[in-house]
């Protein structure tokens, strides 16, 4: 868009944000009133000639300062207000604005509304908002609301400023993206939640191929806007890709990846192998791709082909990028479904040390160390992963097992509550997630609501009732509330299509009512037996 033309569509976005045209409307619709009345009346009631002419010269004169006033002002309830909101065209640099005395300013990244015609890039819109989160949240001083926070306010008719009090946080951003073939537009707002001001504005009108660039402008715009200081970073080092299709298919994977299950995940798959093949040398999406490969053979089909593929994906992502922490999770993963817990705890203690603040390394380290016994250390890991995501669920609820073990009672209580409640707040985001359904439910009934674990393993039954991370967890869930039977049926059903079952099963506290019992040794040594000789 030539500048001129992008100056003056920036012109008349701010007039539409000050709502001056709507003032300017509105005083126009009272002046012909005003105009009509005096047409009418004044003849009849004797005034002389002038007068209409009077106020006609008045109605004319007031109409600029109408609109001086609603440039600067805003009218509310409790009388005129400042505007704050700094003056930005659509090409100009950022103007800094303070948003306050606190020494620390916050921030929450909303999702990104999705105005494009077929409303279908709802992948874009998270990702284009997550990277911006991601970026600030490497900024000394920010406090930046976590991805989980923020995300569940979609759709929620809110204010930004009730969401921002709601979260705690001094500003919000928000914005949408439009998308046309290639073309993008995305829109952004930085809002001040102590008054709902906008502090900064801005519209993009690139093209795909400059979403790298768009991203870190916003980042950086907000950033001046917070008067704080980002670090620059070029898309192949925050992104390990500069070809915006791969990108593109990346976060149409990650998209899928999140939202959990079978025909999920394989979705996943098929994204990121386009991403790959689309830019071969996109660490990023090697290590996505054997994350997805390997959850599909930890939950739900350790088949040799899956395997395979989790292996060969994350060989390439660690020989492309061995100093990227998520190629070493994602080969750490892969030693993990084939066993070897060793291995795998090297390459998770690596990620560490690249990246300590990695949830995945902490929360797939603890999962390791639970499976072989090593409470104590799951207990730590699993403590600094809940640390690292404050709206995760699975770790508070594999702690409040470690705690029980522990004679904890009272920490493993409120562990479980954590647990529930955050996976509740995931459900209502994503009502089909089975992931959440089958943790919340152990929690639920650790809580002591039997009739809540029921339905939750209700629910997941009817959504995924065939695959073994639903069967395995509703076992655990019908066996805390004295549904033995039940239990041992889905852990017949879950077979061995899944993750190394036996040993978790044999040191899952949530299934102590089966442990003794002749059918459940049965069942695990005959799972043994099978694992042994696919080992």
């Amino acid at each position: 868009m030539p500048k001129s033309r992008a100056r003056l569509a920036g012109f008349f976005e701010e007039l539409r944000r000050r709502k001056v045209l709507q003032a300017a409307a509105g005083y126009a619709v009272v002046a012909w009133v005003l105009l009509q009345i005096g047409e009418v009346t004044f003849e009849p009631l004797g005034f002389p000639g002038w007068v209409m002419t009077a106020l006609i010269v008045l109605v004319i004169a007031f109409f600029p300062v109408i609109a001086v006033i609603s440039w600067f002002f805003d009218l509310t309830l409790k009388g005129f207000r400042k505007d704050t909101g700094p003056v930005v065209p659509a090409d100009t640099g950022t103007q800094r604005v303070a948003v306050g005395a606190s020494p620390a300013p916050s921030i929450a990244v909303l999702p990104f509304e999705d105005m494009s015609a077929e409303h279908d890039q709802a992948y874009l819109c998270d990702g284009i908002a997550e990277e911006i989160l991601n970026r600030l949240a490497q900024v000394e001083g920010l406090r930046v609301a976590s991805r989980t926070a923020s995300f569940r306010f979609r759709g929620v008719a809110s204010s930004a400023g009730e969401i921002g009090r709601e979260l705690s946080v001094s500003t919000v951003l928000e914005g949408s993206v439009r998308k046309a073939g290639d073309h993008l537009r995305i829109t952004t707002q930085l809002i001040a939640v102590e008054n709902d001001f906008h502090l900064w504005s801005r519209s993009y009108d690139r093209e795909l191929e400059d979403i790298f660039e768009i991203q870190g402008e916003i980042a950086a715009h907000v950033a001046e806007a917070l008067q704080v200081t980002l670090g620059q970073r070029p898309a192949e080092e925050c992104c390990t890709t500069t070809n915006a299709r791969a990108y593109e298919y990346y976060l149409k994977g990650q998209h899928y990846f999140r939202r959990w299950g079978t025909r999920n995940m394989a979705f996943a798959i098929q994204m990121f192998e386009k991403a790959v093949r689309t830019d071969p040398d996109y660490a990023r999406a090697w290590a996505a791709l054997a994350d997805s490969h390997a959850m599909t053979c930890m939950y739900w089909n350790a088949s040799e082909a899956n395997l395979d593929a989790a292996d060969r994906a994350s060989r390439r992502a660690l020989a492309l990028l061995p100093g990227l922490a998520e190629s070493h999770v994602s080969r750490g993963l892969s030693h993990y479904v084939r066993h070897k817990t060793d291995d795998a705890i090297a390459e998770f203690e690596t990620a560490l040390r690249l990246d300590p603040a990695l949830f995945d390394a902490y929360y797939f380290y603890g999962r390791v160390c639970f499976q072989r016994g090593e409470f104590d250390k799951a207990a730590k890991l699993f403590e600094k992963a809940e640390r690292i995501d404050p709206d995760d669920f699975q770790s508070p609820i594999l702690l409040r097992q470690i705690y029980f073990s522990q004679g904890r009672d009272e920490v493993a209580l409120a562990a479980a509550r954590r647990g529930v409640e955050r996976a509740e707040r995931r459900l209502e985001l994503n009502p089909d997630d089975t992931r959440a359904l089958n943790l919340g439910l152990g929690g639920l009934a650790a809580l002591g609501d039997r009739e809540g674990t029921l339905q939750f393993a209700e629910r997941s039954l009817a959504i995924d009732g065939e695959n073994p991370d639903t069967l395995y967890n509703v076992a655990c869930g019908y066996a805390m509330v004295g549904e033995t039977e039940r239990a041992l049926d889905c852990l017949e059903r879950a077979g061995m299509r899944g993750m190394a079952i036996a040993e978790w099963a044999e040191n899952d506290s949530d299934l102590d009512a089966l442990h003794d019992l002749p059918r459940f040794r049965d069942l695990i040594e005959r799972l043994k037996r099978q694992e042994s000789s696919k080992a």
